[in-house]
């Protein structure tokens, strides 16, 4: 075939695709969309994507469904989709924080910020500095103060190495000038389970994880500038003046790169239309979270600093 043959061809197959491409777009959605959740099944994010599907109804004309692909910190279900069809009908919810720890502490050709298109923000997961309720520490303050006494004494637990809330942890334990041995365990309630059998002198673990073990853990303050929305009977770092490293986890939804825009922006404003439904923070309340909603342009952004703050606490994991 001649060049110029060949490059006729090529463009012509190129303007097909784009045509069929905005042709899907403009009648999307048609079918199920899957909502990949790289976690077990139960789980904080779960909680999230399990309420998308149920509020979903009389804002999508299709069911959402929610498919569990856990594994390797979350990047197996990001690889998943990473690779699918940018039509739409495949888009993974994660808990963004642990997956950008995840793609800077992990051999991944996976980019948290450049690999996917961002869809919107629908949640945000804290971790929070809890005891057990029968710990002397009543403070944080407390806490600061006996692990300046003995350092290296204290026990702290967290849901594994690497991920939002050990990095949070480190964090605390940096921007204060103390020391403290980690204790990783693999997952939120394994965590929560070790701290109220005193595995531990203290834990950082999400402060949803308090809700209905009240009488067995006290969370002493949210990792944040200011209180948890949902959880508002905690004070935060930020109005007790502790220093603190500003990583959490919005609740992401992405696409695979290269989706059409108008998908985008559809699944974005339905996205908006779901996280208000009073039905949608019924069933987050339920779990001690609640709907907080950014467009995927700000989630991207927020994502973007938060990388920033937390890339001196990655720096010491990989020494």
């Amino acid at each position: 075939m001649k060049r110029r043959a060949f490059l006729g061809a090529v463009t012509a197959a190129a303007a097909l695709v784009a045509t069929t491409t905005a042709g899907h777009a403009a009648d999307w959605p048609k079918r199920p969309i899957n909502l990949v959740v790289p976690y077990k099944a139960g789980g904080g994010t779960d909680a999230y994507a399990r309420a998308i599907s149920a509020a979903a109804e009389g804002v999508l004309d299709v069911p959402v469904v929610v498919v569990n692909k856990p594994g390797s910190g979350g990047l197996n279900g990001a690889n998943a989709v990473v690779g699918a069809r940018p039509d739409g009908y495949t888009m993974m919810m994660t808990s963004g924080g642990s997956f950008l720890l995840s793609t800077m502490t992990r051999d991944t050709k996976i980019d948290a910020l450049d690999s996917f298109d961002f869809v919107a923000q629908v949640g945000q997961l804290r971790t929070s500095l809890m005891v057990p309720t029968g710990s002397p520490y009543q403070t944080v303050q407390d806490v600061i103060d006996a692990a300046k006494a003995d350092p290296g004494s204290l026990r702290w637990a967290h849901s594994g190495r690497g991920g939002f809330h050990h990095v949070g942890g480190l964090g605390f334990l940096a921007n204060n000038g103390i020391e403290a041995q980690d204790v990783p365990f693999k997952g939120g309630g394994p965590t929560r389970a070790a701290l109220i059998g005193e595995q531990a002198d203290f834990g950082f673990l999400g402060v949803q994880q308090l809700r209905g073990f009240e009488e067995q853990l006290r969370a002493l303050a949210v990792n944040s500038a200011d209180r948890d929305t949902i959880m508002s009977d905690v004070p935060s770092f930020g109005e007790l003046s502790v220093p603190f490293a500003a990583v959490s986890s919005p609740v992401i939804v992405f696409a695979p790169k290269g989706t059409p825009a108008e998908v985008i922006s559809t699944m974005e404003t339905a996205l908006a239309e779901i996280a208000a439904k009073p039905e949608f923070a019924e069933l987050l309340a339920e779990r001690g979270t609640g709907p907080v909603y950014a467009s995927g342009a700000d989630a991207k952004a927020a994502l973007a600093a938060m990388k920033a703050d937390a890339a001196p606490l990655v720096e010491t994991l990989n020494n």
